[in-house]
């Protein structure tokens, strides 16, 4: 599974940074965790506003930070299509 936090830098990028790892590892499931700051690779993913998550190549959310129960439940329903 990859998953991608997309951000400049910012608070609210670093707390969802950390609230997924957090997330994968009470999970306990095997993740390869990027954290992308480059502003050119961002705009690849066509986003209007950071922070955001992306799981497998797919934006999740932007814009905001979600809660731990919310980012379990887009890795859950991102585990069960693979």
């Amino acid at each position: 599974m990859e998953i991608k936090v997309l951000g400049p830098g910012c608070n609210k990028c670093h707390v969802l940074d950390k609230l997924v790892r957090e997330t994968v590892q009470e999970m306990r499931i095997d993740a390869n965790i990027e954290y992308v700051q480059d502003m050119i690779k961002i705009m690849d993913y066509n986003i209007m506003s950071t922070p955001a998550l992306v799981i497998n190549d797919v934006v999740k959310c932007s814009g905001r930070v979600p809660d731990k129960n919310e980012i379990k439940t887009m890795i859950s329903a991102a585990l069960a299509k693979a």
